[in-house]
């Protein structure tokens, strides 16, 4: 049985230490979230994560959702941690606390997240997705569905969906036939059928409330004339109470690959009721609102994933003994040497700490930016934190959840065989990864956004907000003694950035499908100097820490060492990412169909 223990130092080093949040406290609303107080938040979602959450993982995955006569049942367990979860005020942990949540800053509601779906990433996607739901209609809705919603929402006693993808339609929503008919009341009536909706259907919550794409009759045709809906499975009387069962139905249950504790429904709509959230036919402004945080969540669920893998891989290598040091026993008094003796084995030990330290370095600073652009008084500054999270969150979806997959397989192949059965639970971190790389958009998809909508975007200013700070950092530290090899280092592949930007700039406007070829390996080059300028910064940071009292356990020493396997071993690979690039898609492109 695999065990986890939430990652709580480099956390603190991250926020604090690295990204300052006491720039937190600065901002209106913010003014209690010092460490004091987010240390002791952080302390007990990693004990409810390793003690509560993560026992009951191996169990849901092999117990799986129930589907009988409509409804849906989670695992043994599931619903008892649920009401936990809720009764200790998780489910509202940055929810406003207008509606009774707690009112935390994202960057410490994302490191919860990690945690949670580094345990039990099943039973994160239940509140995950309601988070989800509670944004965008605190965002779109107006205040009498507010009120009516969001502080059930909040408390955790009802949950919520996002209902966009139907049988014939998934990443282009402009083919959606789901209808809506308006009614004398102001209301609208629902009708259509979604697939692959998560949450869909579930015994955890006493109300499911979800919001559903469809066509108002006589609206444009294609995405311009999509509207969004807040469809509650029970309707809600003027008191507050729940009323008469709403005519929404779950089909039926998918049965997966992985998350097999997570029921991904069918949902079939009836003349369901439902109301108007936002403009109509201006349903994905709103939804994207959704869609924009589970992209930032997916990313965190990677993460996850891939600090579970790296935790139970790093044990085991421990442990297991096999074989004997390249230059001789290490330990004589034993029949073999630990694995972790080997290199290669260090070196995918190491492969995954790197990727994963980094990755949790870049999704806080991201999310740090989310709290600057929901609070800051400035506009300017809004606006300039709101452009990095855009420009951001695709490079963040594809690479966390790359990175996901890519460790649990290198943590699988640490244990060998041993890692393909399930008693040790790495296979089931390989098979729940993998739906990462394709739900809320696909990396690819995420590829073709930051290419084709984020780099035009505003005359290239949203790239401005990433290019700005690592050329600053490379001309200020180039020849700093301690820091010189990193920033000469970082700035060899940011050339390499810069390059291909400029080509793929030069050549998408003009020949589209040139930048769509190019797009994989250009949000891969992205993604490895984004983690290389992070782990820059990190060795800044930690470089005068070292030989410290501070250091006692060696913390910053290793920081210091796993920034160097980075820049040596990892971030080379932005040059051949970079001529793979500027070799252009003539080889995709020109291949006949018919020799598929």
């Amino acid at each position: 049985m695999p065990h986890y223990t939430a990652p709580l130092r480099d956390m603190r080093f991250v926020l604090h230490e690295l990204h300052n949040s006491a720039d937190l406290a600065q901002l209106p609303g913010f003014e209690d979230m010092t460490a004091d107080l987010i240390d002791p938040v952080l302390e007990e979602a990693g004990k409810f994560a390793s003690e509560v959450l993560q026992p009951l993982n191996q169990r849901g995955d092999e117990e799986g959702c129930r589907y009988e006569d409509g409804q849906v049942y989670t695992p043994q367990g599931f619903k008892q941690a649920y009401d936990q979860f809720a009764e200790g005020g998780w489910t509202g942990i940055s929810c406003d606390p207008a509606h009774g949540g707690q009112g935390m800053p994202v960057s410490v509601h994302m490191m919860i997240e990690e945690m949670i779906s580094s345990a039990n990433l099943a039973f994160g996607l239940y509140p995950g997705l309601s988070h989800g739901a509670y944004k965008a209609i605190n965002a779109h809705a107006t205040p009498a569905l507010r009120d009516t919603f969001l502080p059930r929402m909040a408390d955790g006693s009802w949950g919520g969906t996002m209902c966009l993808t139907e049988p014939h339609c998934g990443t282009d929503l402009g083919l959606i036939r789901s209808k809506a008919v308006a009614q004398p009341d102001g209301s609208y009536r629902v009708t259509g059928t979604k697939i692959f909706i998560s949450s869909g259907e579930h015994d955890l919550t006493e109300n499911n409330i979800h919001l559903v794409l469809a066509r108002i009759e006589g609206a444009p045709k294609g995405i311009k004339g999509i509207s969004l809906f807040v469809v509650p499975k029970f309707l809600v009387n003027e008191d507050g109470s729940l009323g008469e069962r709403n005519t929404v139905t779950c089909g039926s249950i998918e049965h997966k690959m992985g998350i097999k504790a997570s029921a991904t429904c069918v949902m079939n709509f009836d003349d369901a009721k439902g109301w108007l959230i936002g403009v109509e036919n201006k349903g994905m402004r709103a939804m994207f609102t959704m869609m924009n945080a589970a992209r930032q969540g997916v990313a965190i669920q990677g993460l996850g994933v891939a600090e579970a893998a790296y935790q139970g891989a790093v044990s085991y290598a421990r442990e297991r003994l096999q074989g004997r040091a390249l230059s001789g026993p290490r330990h004589p008094d034993k029949p073999a040497d630990p694995l972790m003796v080997h290199p290669d084995v260090r070196r995918l030990l190491l492969t995954m700490r790197a990727n994963i330290e980094g990755a949790r370095a870049l999704g806080a600073w991201v999310s740090k930016a989310l709290d600057i652009a929901d609070k800051s008084p400035d506009p300017a500054v809004r606006q300039d934190a709101d452009d990095l999270v855009a420009l951001m969150t695709p490079v963040l979806k594809s690479c966390f959840t790359d990175m996901g997959l890519a460790c649990a397989n290198m943590g699988m192949q640490v244990f060998g065989g041993h890692g393909y059965i399930r008693e040790h639970g790495m296979e089931q971190l390989v098979r729940d990864a993998r739906i990462t790389l394709i739900y809320e958009g696909t990396n690819g998809v995420q590829a073709l956004d930051l290419v084709g909508r984020k780099l035009p975007a505003h005359g290239g200013r949203l790239l401005r907000q990433f290019f700005h700070p690592v050329s600053r950092f490379i001309e200020d530290h180039a020849e700093d003694p301690q820091l010189g090899v990193f920033a000469k280092q970082l700035g060899k592949a940011f050339g390499h950035l810069q390059q291909a930007t400029i080509h793929i700039m030069k050549l998408g406007m003009a020949r589209p499908e040139e930048g769509g070829a190019a797009s994989t390996d250009y949000l891969r080059l992205f993604s490895l100097v984004a983690l290389g300028y992070m782990w820059a910064r990190m060795a800044q940071v930690s470089i005068p820490c070292v030989g410290t009292e501070q250091d006692a356990g060696g913390f910053y020493r290793a920081k210091v060492g796993t920034a160097r396997f980075y820049f040596e071993r990892l971030l080379p690979e932005t040059g051949a990412r970079r001529s793979a690039i500027l070799a252009g898609g003539s080889s995709i492109l020109s291949f006949d169909d018919n020799w598929f």
